[in-house]
């Protein structure tokens, strides 16, 4: 089984349901807090791999939903800066394992991947807080 680097906003219900997952799934988890985490607009680029820049974002990051950042009208440099700036702009979890990085967590993706058991956890990825996903974002 693989070891994966699991970067979480602590706090967040499906990073917890998610890192869970793999755990039960026979992986080792290494969570890291994504908001403590010195990054670079370079190492935080690799993550995202072809995705376009609207899945790289936390829609419900507070900067976003107050208007205060706009991200189409960010070229990508200055989007990865922000989110430099400003972790909870990024998509979570980041995630780290056998020479390759993600972003978010797709069931059938991180399955394809690296494996997890077929049991349906049901829905990991949207937050089930009323609202949609303050989860304590600060």
């Amino acid at each position: 089984m693989a070891v994966v680097v699991f970067f979480e906003k602590p706090g967040c219900i499906n990073n917890t349901r998610q890192k869970a997952w793999l755990a039960e799934s026979g992986h080792e988890v290494l969570a890291r807090d994504l908001l403590a985490e010195s990054w670079t607009p370079e190492r935080l680029r690799i993550f995202f791999s072809s995705l376009p820049k609207a899945q790289w974002l936390n829609p419900t990051a507070p900067a976003i939903t107050s208007g205060r950042v706009d991200p189409a009208a960010l070229s990508e440099s200055e989007l990865l800066e922000a989110m430099c700036e400003d972790p909870l702009l990024i998509r979570r979890p980041l995630m780290e394992a056998e020479g390759r990085r993600s972003v978010g967590f797709d069931p059938a993706t991180v399955s394809a991947w690296l494996g997890l058991t077929e049991e349906d956890k049901g829905n990991v990825t949207d937050c089930p807080r009323p609202g949609g996903g303050a989860c304590g974002d600060r």
